[in-house]
Formats: structure tokens, C-alpha cells, sequence
């Protein structure tokens, strides 16, 4: 996959997280077996956090060669430690299963953007 479409991959990905996450955190909770947020608000401040992060994959996809420095951010390093976060999280405190999906996620968009941003120099 080139540069562009990964942004644009990482971006719609980032986008369909964040917006229930800010929109509906109590559902989005239930939906994956975890506790009720509290304060809410952390939730709602991730999903923002997630929104942040697509509307820079999508400004980073007008021109993803000149812009992969932002692919590196947010897509090798932010999700890279996302991802082993969520691991870590499951395996010492015991969060829900279903959030491995998260880091199954994450992780292979760090991956895929790794082995494509040193592919393409």
C-alpha cells in the first residue's frame, strides 16, 4: 500500500473510533465489556484525541511524501505504543479481551506503516 491510501486507511480508522468514542462513550463501553467511563469526560477526551488523529491523516494523505513525518508520529510510534499499551493493560490489569482487537488493530497500522514508509525511502 502506498503512502496516501494508508492515510487515508489510518485516517477513516481513526475517525470511526473517535466519533462514538466522544458521541456515545457509555454504549461504546458496554459494547466492548468494560466498566462504565468515569468521569465520562476521559472517554470523550480520547475520542477527541482519535479525532485529532484522523484529521491529520487526512491532511497528511494531500501529500504523503512530503508530509510522512506525521506518519511517523501518529501512525509508527502513536499507534506502535498504543498497541502494546492495550496489551500490557489486558495482560497486568486485566482489561477486557475485546480490547485486543484494539491492539491487533493498531498494531498492524504501525506495522504496515513502518514497512511502507522505509520501503519508500
Amino acid at each position: 500500500m502506498n503512502l496516501r491510501g494508508l492515510a487515508t486507511v489510518s485516517g477513516i480508522y481513526d475517525l470511526l473510533l473517535g466519533l462514538p468514542m466522544l458521541l456515545a462513550p457509555v454504549a461504546v463501553a458496554r459494547l466492548f465489556g468494560a466498566p462504565e467511563p468515569q468521569p465520562v469526560v476521559n472517554a470523550q477526551i480520547n475520542g477527541v484525541f482519535a479525532l485529532g488523529l484522523a484529521l491529520g491523516y487526512f491532511w497528511a494523505r494531500r501529500d504523503a511524501a512530503v508530509l510522512r513525518g506525521y506518519l511517523w508520529i501518529a501512525g509508527v510510534f502513536v499507534k506502535g505504543v498504543g498497541a502494546a499499551v492495550f496489551v500490557l493493560d489486558h495482560v497486568v490489569n486485566g482489561s477486557p479481551a475485546s480490547f485486543l482487537l484494539f491492539a491487533v488493530c493498531d498494531g498492524t497500522l504501525a506495522a504496515v506503516t513502518l514497512a511502507a514508509l522505509v520501503r519508500h525511502g
